[in-house]
């Protein structure tokens, strides 16, 4: 695993990718990693952390494991501290990391609501309010949101996920106007039913045929980080081929 960088090799573009340790964030972990970035891995579980940037590093990229819980403010200080003093000031922060229940909201317990609302809304604004100093400083960066398309239409027993990713679709499209004087990006990634841990395991199969793969959609991720910089895609609905899952 890498830690500091050689001063004398020009500077890699640094990747801050909160909830790297599983399904869309890990694959975008890899994706950046593949074009030379130097990728800082955040989430909770710091094993299946380990196994991203083990993966990344065997496959020749530049991988760095920072263990962070996004519901405590304090512990988002620790881990930007960390990055900037190890790595380099984020040029991208991509807000990955996600929770939910398939609940109604009468079955939804109120500290499963909270923790949702703290981990999906709350959390990914602290890492923003975390990461764009430096962007603004510099005059330059990009802030990537992976939503849900349950921000824009309605799935039954989905209530807080439902209001963490539509508060966060709200707060971010204020946010890019905001912005815009800064050229700081603001992109808003919403994609619907994705293969992932998220789902259960009998979901997965049942549905094999009518999800898209974390892959499509890191790749998607990827493309429009890639595209000249005097252009932004302010939002990508992303949709499995055969329509969403009702």
């Amino acid at each position: 695993m890498s830690t500091k960088r050689n001063n004398a090799v020009p500077r890699r573009p640094v990747v801050w990718v909160v909830g790297a340790s599983r399904g869309i964030g890990k694959e975008i972990a890899k994706e950046f990693a593949s074009i030379g970035c130097e990728v800082c891995c955040s989430g909770r579980n710091q094993k299946e952390l380990r196994a991203v940037v083990r993966e990344i590093d065997s496959q020749g990229g530049h991988a760095n494991l920072f263990p962070c819980d996004i519901t405590k403010p304090a512990d988002i200080g620790k881990t930007i501290k960390v990055i900037r003093q190890n790595i380099g000031e984020p040029d991208v922060l991509i807000n990955n990391a996600g929770i939910t229940v398939f609940k109604t909201f009468l079955r939804t317990s109120s500290s499963e609501f909270s923790n949702i609302i703290k981990t999906n809304l709350e959390g990914q604004v602290d890492c923003i309010r975390a990461a764009l100093p430096s962007m603004l400083k510099r005059k330059k960066g990009w802030i990537i949101n992976i939503l849900s398309n349950a921000a824009l239409k309605t799935f039954e027993s989905s209530s807080a996920y439902t209001a963490s990713k539509a508060g966060m679709l709200g707060f971010s499209r204020v946010l890019r106007e905001e912005m815009r004087q800064f050229n700081i990006k603001v992109v808003n990634v919403i994609p619907g039913a994705t293969s992932t841990a998220m789902w259960s395991p009998s979901d997965r199969k049942k549905y094999k045929n009518r999800m898209m793969t974390a892959k499509g959609v890191a790749e998607a991720v990827l493309a429009v980080y890639q595209m000249p910089d005097d252009v932004v895609t302010d939002e990508i609905l992303l949709r499995p081929i055969k329509g969403d899952i009702d």
